[in-house]
């Protein structure tokens, strides 16, 4: 599976949930604190590494203030030669 992250520009964001309400992995959350604008910005809580990288929570924040970074996937055809040489 895909594995991404989410970098959130806490002091532009104004708080409306937007994101938390599409995140299909229910990783982004709204923060206790407060930012210097006086918004309760958003977070990503994702200690278990769920968030696939989608992209939903950028596309429908309306001041672009999340940033998706997508993993790179490990191709079969590196892991396989390792896997390979622990089995010998």
């Amino acid at each position: 599976m895909a594995r991404g992250t989410v970098v959130v520009d806490v002091n532009r964001c104004k708080g409306c949930e937007l994101c938390t309400t599409v995140c299909p992995q229910h990783v982004l959350v709204m923060a206790d604190s407060y930012n210097t604008r006086g918004y309760r910005p958003a977070l990503l809580a994702d200690p278990e590494g769920k968030c696939t990288g989608c992209t939903l929570c950028a596309v429908i924040c309306p001041d672009a203030v999340l940033t998706v970074y997508r993993l790179p996937a490990i191709a079969k055809a590196m892991r396989a030669p390792a896997t390979m040489a622990q089995a010998a």
